[in-house]
């Protein structure tokens, strides 16, 4: 999910359309009360800032950010000056891109910041219930017995957790897992999705960690909060 937060209605719709078109799931905010509101509940993957708001200095939102989460973050302004560039990364940016700039160039900052975002925690563990999934070594356990998963089930496993407790889009995962940026065959992911439903010992009509939203996406989340 990129969280895009840029006050001028054209250039937002504009970058929301050409990102969407990229295979990406995008939110807005046009100010940075709307912004916090959106992270507090669901930090996503990426941040998009463009500095000039109308309720708040991008740098002070840009401080607010990285105190509530370690989500990476990409400033976007017309301010090019030397000065100004190492405040803004001192800040906490994780990159800077200068208006203007094409969809292409903020595509490919999106996915350097992602890939070290990955990087930085590949050799972690997710916990969800009893539920256990080490991406350093892409083993999964369910209450301490190790899931027989394939390659691709264990990826869609993964994004899933990573994501825990968000409705991830059909179209994201097929983009992030299936590396199909423009979309691809929903059939594909729903077999994958009732492959792995089937080893986590669920049912369609009895799920516990995988809710399907059906014609938007799924969610992996711990049964036991769902109580």
């Amino acid at each position: 999910m990129v969280t895009l937060i840029e006050d001028d209605d054209q250039i937002r719709r504009a970058l929301r359309t050409a990102l969407e078109e990229l295979g990406y799931a995008v939110r807005t905010a046009a100010s940075a009360t709307q912004a916090l509101q959106q992270v507090a509940a669901d930090a996503g993957d990426v941040v998009v800032l463009d500095l000039g708001l109308p309720d708040l200095e991008g740098q002070d939102l840009l401080k607010v950010l990285r105190a509530m989460s370690p989500v990476p973050v990409i400033v976007t302004t017309a301010r090019d000056d030397e000065a100004e560039i190492v405040r803004t990364l001192d800040s906490g940016a994780d990159d800077y891109v200068v208006k203007p700039f094409s969809a292409a160039q903020l595509d490919a900052r999106i996915r350097a910041v992602l890939r070290r975002a990955r990087t930085h925690d590949e050799q972690a563990a997710i916990s969800i219930g009893e539920l256990e999934i080490d991406l350093g070594n892409r083993r999964a356990t369910l209450a301490g017995k190790e899931l027989d998963l394939t390659r691709k089930e264990f990826d869609l496993l993964q994004y899933l957790a990573r994501r825990r407790g968000s409705v991830v889009t059909k179209r994201e995962l097929l983009a992030e897992v299936w590396h199909q940026p423009f979309g691809g065959e929903d059939r594909t992911l729903d077999v994958h999705l009732s492959w792995l439903r089937r080893k986590l010992g669920e049912t369609a009509a009895q799920p516990r960690y995988l809710r399907v939203v059906r014609g938007v996406g799924a969610q992996l989340v711990d049964p036991s909060a769902q109580r």
